[in-house]
């Protein structure tokens, strides 16, 4: 109000009764509207990293990005900044069907060597993996069956098919023998649930032939195989829940730029704040 009476004409001594505000609040506003925002740059780091990021980092996540950007900053000013930018990390939920394999005892039930000891100091040594379900335009299907790394949380290879045959479990495992063969130093074990396809002769015997221990969850424990059903959490999160549905191939482009994504650009702050990719990289030189 003060300031429209000014522009009116009116008198700064008179504004001051008038409005009852004291001369020194008036001028400090006034210096606060003149002088730039000095957070208009960093404002600018974090549009630019939130889009990079394809909307999906909330303040926690951007403040782990900036920093080693060389802006050292408090999460809360953080959140301060993108609440004001209206930057916000919008979680969805889309119900669906978990995906069973489970059909009883068709095969041999291996074990639980893992034994929800997901971690390891050894790229190579764990390996978990599973499948899951994606719905799809005109009650198409997607599935999904990635073997993650329990050393970087790193997917290392995947099968995606319009539908769970054994083809799309084996075709990801070969590809995990030849990177095992090629860069692994300790044997490998492989951990799933006791779906059809890991309980069947072909990928029991793929797992004998390379020397590949085989390991299981308990039967309906999904937290036995909770590494890989946190990555699925992650993933439909970011890139599928909240979106409309897509065709069977526009969503097969989406989940392999995902995945890509996650590899290469994705950071962990128990990777220190490095990509699985990253982390991976960086290890192997320091111990060369």
């Amino acid at each position: 109000m003060a300031f429209e009476l000014k522009e009116e004409g009116y008198k700064l001594k008179d504004i001051f009764i008038v409005v009852g505000i004291p001369e020194a609040t008036y001028h400090y506003h006034i210096k606060r509207l003149n002088s730039e925002d000095q957070d208009k740059d960093l404002k600018n780091k974090i549009s630019e990293l939130f889009y990079q990021f394809k909307e999906r980092y909330g303040y926690k996540r951007m403040t782990n990005e900036l920093n080693p950007n060389g802006l050292v900053i408090n999460h809360k000013k953080v959140y301060r900044l993108m609440k004001e930018l209206g930057l916000k990390c919008v979680k969805f939920t889309r119900k669906l069907r978990k995906y069973n394999s489970y059909k009883g005892t068709v095969g041999k039930v291996a074990k639980n060597l893992i034994n929800r000891r997901f971690s390891t100091p050894f790229a190579l040594q764990k390996l978990v993996t599973d499948i899951t379900e994606f719905k799809c335009l005109n009650d198409q299907k997607l599935y999904l069956n990635p073997i993650y790394d329990l050393y970087n949380g790193e997917i290392i290879s995947f099968g995606i098919s319009k539908r769970p045959t054994l083809d799309l479990v084996l075709g990801p495992l070969e590809d995990a023998i030849q990177i095992v063969k090629k860069n692994g130093t300790v044997r490998t074990t492989i951990h799933s649930d006791q779906g059809w396809h890991y309980q069947h002769k072909k990928w029991r015997q793929h797992l004998k032939k390379n020397n590949f221990f085989q390991s299981m969850s308990r039967k309906a424990t999904c937290s036995d195989n909770a590494a890989m059903e946190n990555f699925f959490g992650i993933m439909k999160q970011e890139m599928y829940h909240g979106e409309p549905l897509v065709t069977y191939d526009q969503l097969k482009k989406q989940i392999e730029e995902y995945i890509d994504w996650y590899n290469t650009v994705r950071t962990k702050q128990k990777l220190a704040g490095l990509s699985p990719v990253e982390y991976r990289t960086q290890t192997s030189q320091l111990a060369a």
